[in-house]
């Protein structure tokens, strides 16, 4: 799971995170997966994009690329965003890796334009790679919701990231079954 600070378990301790998590529903569905945590807290696109090859050192089978809330907090020009989750995207289907891509929204203050613009680039993206599975909102039924996530409000707390991870299921076995002698 190539990510940011959600990935990488901020405020959590590690059985608690995001991938812990997500390996825990995939095993209680009788899938035997490790979920490789690859996140970096604060990291943007540019910065997954920049340790992609760091991240694929433990040759993963399939990629969840979970990157861009950070250019939307920090208002990242949507092109530069795209651009660099293309390059990632393009680099892993070149090693044939079936990719998962978890879309992200933009916060509210930066506007209409803007919000509509960021989450347009990940909807684009999946367009443009139909064999790619596209989870369109990496925090669905979790964001703005004070009971799952952490005081900052914007890190999910564990309650949040097993819900995420409940969530994330159906698109996790549609993955998994991409996934070469799998």
């Amino acid at each position: 799971m190539l990510g940011d600070s959600i990935t990488a378990g901020y405020g959590l301790a590690k059985p608690e995170a995001l991938p812990a998590q997500l390996e825990a529903v995939l095993k209680a569905a009788g899938l035997a997966v490790t979920v490789i945590e690859a996140g970096v807290s604060g990291d943007t696109t540019a910065g997954g994009k920049s340790r992609l090859e760091w991240a694929l050192a433990d040759k993963p089978q399939a990629v969840v690329v979970a990157l861009g809330g950070n250019d939307g907090l920090r208002g990242l020009a949507p092109a530069e965003s795209y651009a660099n989750l293309a390059d990632i995207l393009a680099r892993l289907k070149a090693r044939g890796l079936p990719v998962l891509l978890a879309g992200m929204l933009a916060p509210p203050n930066l506007g209409a334009d803007y919000g509509r613009d960021f989450s347009e680039t990940f909807r684009r993206l999946a367009l443009e790679n139909p064999g790619m599975v596209f989870y369109p909102f990496l925090l669905e039924g979790v964001a703005g919701d004070p009971a799952l996530n952490q005081p900052d409000r914007i890190h999910p707390n564990p309650a949040g990231a097993r819900e995420v991870a409940r969530r994330m299921l159906p698109a996790l076995r549609e993955l998994l079954s991409k996934v070469q002698g799998g």
